[in-house]
């Protein structure tokens, strides 16, 4: 087996959202640099009334915290785009119904139950619309999220878990291959012109990691 070479790796989620992604990547040896790309802003605080919608999607660890603290009536069967969202629900006593094997919204629609019924999308105020397109979904926003510009970071591999961050990340103009959680993350990422390294093959923590130790073991 091909040894892995320890190195300087950047992680860039929200302030608060680094802490267990940084623990497992110093535990295997790596250096870690915080450096936060994006900010996550709640629209509004009022209830989200899921009474009455056979499915609500969830699409983001962000959205699961946020539903979770909204929330307010009988709540119908809960689908999460990923095994991390899906994780942040379990987190908050809500065992979602379906986890698509490809984690995306395509992945979803081709395992959604049909006909669907009533669906509500609780999403990014800028969260793709295909859905809401393909089933006639509601929309609930419930965060928008802002891209932060820091001092440029020294480390020699980013870790971006967004497409939000890896357009931050491209606005730094810092040469860094990059590993990306997902199809849609790498996607913005080549967008913007910034080199992948690795994709993560499950989008959630172990496949961050699992990804990283890839594209350092390519390295050594």
């Amino acid at each position: 087996m091909r040894a892995v070479a320890a190195m300087k790796i950047v992680v860039t989620r929200p302030r608060g959202q680094n802490g267990e992604l940084a623990e497992r990547l110093r535990a295997l040896g790596h250096e870690v640099v915080e450096c936060p790309l994006i900010e996550i802003e709640p629209i509004n605080d009022g209830p989200i009334e899921t009474s009455g919608y056979d499915w609500v999607v969830v699409t983001s660890r962000n959205g699961a915290e946020l539903l979770a603290a909204r929330q307010t009536g009988a709540l119908p069967r809960v689908a999460a785009v990923g095994p991390g969202t899906a994780a942040a629900l379990r987190e908050r006593g809500i065992e979602p119904s379906l986890v698509p094997a490809v984690s995306t919204q395509e992945g979803l629609l081709d395992e959604l139950p049909r006909p669907a019924g009533r669906v509500l999308l609780a999403a990014a105020d800028d969260a793709r619309q295909l859905l809401v397109q393909d089933l006639g979904a509601d929309f609930r926003p419930l965060y928008r999220t802002r891209l932060l510009r820091p001092d440029p970071p020294d480390g020699e591999l980013v870790v971006l878990a967004s497409g939000s961050a890896a357009r931050a990340f491209a606005a730094l103009d810092v040469d860094l291959p990059a590993v990306t959680i997902g199809p849609q993350t790498s996607a913005a990422a080549r967008a913007a012109d910034v080199r992948i390294a690795a994709e993560a093959q499950t989008h959630d923590l172990d496949g961050l990691v699992a990804a990283v130790e890839d594209a350092c073991s390519s390295r050594s």
